[in-house]
């Protein structure tokens, strides 16, 4: 990925990615959290292991990110996109839609980021 591309990601990524890194810490410990999102033998969900990940992601200077950081928000930045375009009708306050969109670290209910 060159110069351009990361640049590119980066932006896209802190454009979706709207929860600071103490917020996304927070709803991570929440129950809420941990049930949203696709279980793989019981185990951790994809997205809450994906939200520890951003969290350590915004947390680093840009200078020491590395390909595969850029990869996940990559990924982050789909995953976002695609959820984003099946919101559900409705208050969506309360639902697993909304709770798996955060453990990727975007509130759609928030405006900041």
């Amino acid at each position: 990925m060159d110069g351009d591309e990361q640049d590119e990601t980066r932006d896209a990524f802190h454009e979706l990615v709207n929860m600071t890194p103490a917020e996304l810490d927070t709803w991570l410990d929440t129950d809420e959290s941990r049930d949203a999102g696709h279980h793989q033998d019981g185990g951790e969900s994809v997205g809450h292991a994906s939200g520890r990940r951003i969290v350590g992601i915004l947390r680093k200077k840009k200078s020491d990110l590395t390909d595969d950081d850029y990869e996940h928000m990559r990924k982050v930045v789909g995953y976002v996109r695609r959820h984003l375009a099946q919101r559900p009708s409705g208050d969506v306050r309360d639902t697993r839609w909304r709770h798996s969109l955060m453990n990727w670290g975007h509130d759609p209910l928030e405006r900041h980021g």
